[in-house]
């Protein structure tokens, strides 16, 4: 769920032991300068600058959260100016010590360029700025990068989008978890501006969500929502555009990397389930594809096994599964490395390694490509329907001979429900007790399987409804019957009505048979030997995304609820199948996978 990292950052940020400053400084410090927008309104930020001479090369840092807190959490800031930078923390529009509206997203790419550009003219600036930042400080990075400051040289984006159709939506489905974002986030520092009643603290948000949080996820009409209205009026102007509505333009970033000049490193992890590894995966192929002047060079992918934030990355588990030490990375170090290169012109090697490095899961190890997706062997696993009574069926090799149909009975009044509210590998065995999910389990692997790389998806599936959810989840089932995820809900789901989102929402026949499958799930992971590759399908995944009615009315408007039979078809006009990215690694093909 999105909130739930940001939270760890409220109760770091509150509570950290580095936040005393001590009695002297080594740097000089300017707090809540000034900087105008266009339009008059003044936004403030800290600034941190090397004593002694300069100008110096400028770091740029934009948050909704307070940049006193993220002072008193986050160590980059003073090792940047040890290092020979200025940098500015400053407060986005309408948060803490900034005047103006917050409106999340919509106003950064203006302010952004502002920003940089007030930056690059300082007197103590050299007039080379780089940005960085993990989540919303992140994706502030790209809003202003589309908007084409002249003075931005590099920027190091982490755990960011790329399109609002996976980031408000997946696939068409909401994601839920806006409005614990909201509330443990926002909220506070609105109601201490507006002297409105409530939580005014992170502490007393994070305490009283887990009164209100039953209540909130399960209110349907969403729309009738009514405890944010006071202070985040933009979220139901939000619910009031579908995902495919040209109104989301302004946070598409899919269309606009042509204007991007900056040196560019796209960083994420696979368990990010706030954003996930598509965002910086669209990212770096779409700057590469975009012709932009030697993107080729100057445009990296880091990918590595972490869930949301910072603090994450020095982290050598995700959730329940353990990674070993190659895992925790500097994070400091990688950001500042970068600024090094395209900044202060230093000759650190960025430019002659490899643009891709990748952490594969099972294996634990790092790996380097020249491009992402490394390239790869398709191998395709088929459906097989389970027996009568059973909601276990298998995977393999061959294509199915006979009609095989494997169908369940979704109701979205008892969804399956995601009992995990932390981010991370978790295991999954528990919800093959559920009628209404679906496992299709492989034989054991013969030897280590390594899948790295974008899974194709292809399911022929009917119901007897107007509209539904299929949620396709793939997990790595261990001898012991252990069934990690190997990616964050969000990925691995496709709205029926939303099959195809350029075309807008399209109801479906009750009985026709479509193709269906989500098209964004991503990982790398070593199937190990005697490990099996297992296929969860089920009708919904709550509360990290909204539920499907079922019937054909859409949650925001409606909450007439319908029960519907799904499904799954396998045969040779129909064969259902995953499409797994295999990377032979000194094996003969045959040898490495199960049937």
């Amino acid at each position: 769920m999105r909130v739930n990292c940001q939270v760890l950052f409220v109760i770091a940020a509150l509570t950290c032991a580095i936040a005393q400053q001590p009695p002297t400084r080594d740097f000089i410090l300017e707090q809540n300068v000034a900087i105008p927008m266009r339009g008059g309104v003044l936004l403030r930020a800290d600034v941190l600058r090397p004593k002694g001479g300069g100008p110096f090369p400028v770091l740029v840092y934009r948050t909704p959260y307070g940049k006193h807190f993220a002072q008193k959490e986050y160590t980059i800031f003073r090792r940047a100016v040890q290092r020979g930078y200025a940098v500015v923390i400053e407060d986005v529009r309408g948060r803490y010590a900034s005047d103006g509206e917050f409106r999340p997203y919509e106003n950064e790419g203006r302010d952004g360029f502002d920003t940089i550009e007030w930056a690059a003219k300082q007197a103590w600036s050299n007039g080379n700025v780089g940005t960085f930042g993990l989540s919303y400080p992140g994706a502030v990075q790209w809003l202003a990068a589309v908007e084409s400051p002249p003075h931005l040289k590099a920027m190091v984006p982490a755990m960011t989008f790329s399109t609002p159709r996976n980031f408000f939506y997946a696939s068409g489905t909401w994601d839920m978890s806006w409005i614990e974002w909201i509330w443990d986030n926002i909220a506070p520092d609105v109601r201490a501006r507006k002297n409105l009643p409530g939580a005014k603290t992170g502490e007393e948000a994070i305490a009283a969500w887990k009164q209100a949080a039953p209540r909130m996820l399960n209110t349907l009409l969403l729309k009738q929502l009514a405890d944010l209205r006071g202070v985040a009026p933009y979220y139901y102007d939000w619910l009031s555009h579908p995902a495919e509505d040209p109104w989301w333009d302004w946070a598409e970033l899919r269309n606009k990397y042509r204007r991007v000049h900056a040196a560019v490193l796209n960083f994420s992890g696979w368990y990010d389930d706030n954003y996930g590894p598509e965002g910086a995966t669209t990212n770096f192929n779409g700057l590469l594809e975009s012709g932009a002047k030697d993107s080729e060079k100057r445009t990296h992918l880091l990918l590595g096994p972490w869930v949301h934030g910072v603090d994450a990355t020095v982290k050598t588990t995700s959730g329940e599964r353990e990674f070993g030490p190659a895992a925790a990375i500097d994070y400091d170090e990688v950001v500042l490395r970068w600024m090094d290169r395209y900044l202060r012109g230093v000759a650190n090697g960025i430019d002659k390694e490899k643009p891709v490095r990748y952490f594969v899961m099972g294996d634990n190890t790092w790996r380097d490509a020249d491009s992402w997706p490394p390239p790869a062997t398709p191998v395709e696993y088929y459906l097989n329907a389970p027996p009568a009574g059973s909601n276990r069926g298998t995977i393999s090799r061959e294509k199915p001979a006979h009609r095989q149909v494997a169908a369940f009975v979704s109701d979205p009044g008892n969804p399956v429900l995601n009992v995990y509210d932390s981010s991370g590998a978790h295991d999954y065995r528990k919800l093959a007790e559920r009628s209404d999910v679906l496992l299709f389990d492989s034989a054991p692997m013969e030897r280590d399987l390594e899948v790295t790389g974008p899974i194709a998806v292809k399911i022929f599936v009917s119901c007897d409804c107007r509209d539904f959810d299929l949620w396709v989840r793939l997990l790595d089932l261990a001898p012991d019957g252990t069934a990690f995820n190997l990616m964050s809900p969000g990925l691995d789901v496709q709205r029926a009505s939303y099959r195809e989102m350029k075309k807008g929402r399209q109801l479906l026949r009750p009985g026709k048979i479509y193709e269906l499958g989500p098209a964004s799930l991503l990982t790398s992971n070593i199937f190990q030997k005697g490990h099996r590759i297992r296929v969860q399908i089920s009708g919904s995944f709550f509360p990290n995304f909204s539920r499907n009615l079922q019937s054909g009315e859409l949650e925001n408007e409606s909450a007439r609820l319908q029960k519907a039979r799904i499904s799954i078809y396998g045969d040779r006009r129909h064969p259902s199948r995953i499409v797994l990215p295999s990377i032979q690694r000194g094996a003969r093909q045959g040898d490495v996978l199960g049937d």
